[in-house]
């Protein structure tokens, strides 16, 4: 840059600061017209297609941010579709374990009745097994009780009567025992 500064201070005349004649002042203006021209001929040439081109981009953008809304609101119904799919599973749940609290409950309920009717069915049957042995020991023990008699009988018969009458009492001796009744 010092180097442009000496040669500009060499084309000055003498004198001078700074050569502002009029072929300088001339020269400034064509530059200036030039300048004009080019600023208006390019405006001419460039601003319908720059001016279409910042049109396409700022619908590009609006396009964008109109895609990046819809995108967000289209986020916002899915979070608030999961948070409530969330809540119904959560409520689904909830009715789930209560109904299957209801049923083990139930089945419980069940299980127990059918337990004390098989402990009452046992204890039916027990009690008519019992009854049966108790049945039979009284006719083992009637049946003891009359062979007995008869063998008790048949001695006491057989050292003190004859073998004609103690056919006969023995004879009589069971069809007493036949008729009787017992006990129960």
């Amino acid at each position: 840059m010092p180097g442009i500064m000496v040669f500009m201070a060499q084309n000055v005349p003498e004198g001078r600061l700074f050569a502002l004649d009029s072929q300088t002042l001339i020269s400034i203006g064509i530059q200036l017209i030039n300048a004009i021209i080019l600023a208006v001929a390019l405006s001419f040439i460039l601003y319908k297609p720059t001016k279409e081109f910042m049109q396409k981009r700022a619908e590009r953008i609006k396009t964008s941010l109109d895609n990046a809304d819809r995108a967000m609101a289209r986020a916002n119904e899915l979070i608030a579709e999961y948070n409530m799919k969330l809540e119904q599973i959560d409520s689904e749940r909830a009715e789930i374990l209560e109904a299957a609290r209801l049923k083990a409950a139930e089945q419980s309920r069940e299980i127990l009745e059918q337990a004390k009717r098989e402990a009452e069915e046992i204890r039916r049957h027990a009690k008519e097994s019992l009854e049966k042995d108790r049945k039979l020991l009284e006719e083992q023990t009637r049946l003891y009780v009359i062979e007995l008699a008869s063998v008790m009988a048949e001695k006491y018969i057989a050292r003190k009567i004859d073998d004609e009458a103690q056919d006969r009492l023995f004879e009589e001796a069971v069809a007493q025992l036949e008729e009787a009744q017992w006990l129960h």
